[in-house]
């Protein structure tokens, strides 16, 4: 039997919020305590305000970083007028990851009842590099990366992780 070793993803860190600052920044504070603890390294950090195009010009940003494998975002994902993340999001996919949002949902039931409907956290894929918009409270960052999103960025989890198709997210691009 062959084992794998660990593969470390370079992750970047958005809190989108007209409120936080690097000082009370609990929510992003979680996910990068969260992602280093798992042994991947923080490869940049930032704070925008609610802005659609503000947040969709740093995704793009930041999947055109070689340097950078995955992007967290966290607030925005709630109904209000200001929220505006998902919408960004999706501005920049080239492919969704439907089922976290799915995945998220079945986990907030169990913690917070039917108030988890309010939730829009998604995912998708942008020009080889992984985007997943999660909610702004640090309840739901853990429970993202706990249940979730610390299997699937382990190489070693099987049946499959998202580490393993790493190389083939921009497969189309190749020539043939």
């Amino acid at each position: 039997m062959t084992t794998r070793d660990f593969m470390p993803c370079r992750i970047a860190v958005l809190t989108a919020s007209d409120t936080r600052a690097p000082d009370d920044d609990r929510s992003g504070d979680t996910l990068v305590e969260r992602l280093e603890a798992a042994g991947h390294a923080l490869a940049t950090r930032a704070i925008l305000p609610d802005e659609r195009e503000l947040i969709a010009g740093k995704l793009r940003e930041w999947c055109d970083n070689p340097d950078i494998d995955v992007v967290l975002t966290t607030g925005g994902t709630g109904l209000t007028g200001r929220d505006v993340t998902v919408e960004a999001h999706r501005d920049v996919y080239e492919k969704e990851i439907d089922a976290f949002g799915t995945m998220f949902t079945m986990i907030s039931m169990k913690k917070i009842g039917t108030s988890a409907v309010q939730s829009r956290a998604c995912a998708g894929v942008a020009r080889g590099t992984y985007l997943f918009a999660l909610p702004g409270s640090p309840s739901a960052c853990r429970d993202a990366w706990d249940e979730i999103l610390v299997h699937q960025f382990d190489y070693r989890h099987k049946p499959c992780n998202f580490v393993e198709i790493m190389p083939r997210l921009e497969e189309h691009l190749r020539r043939k």
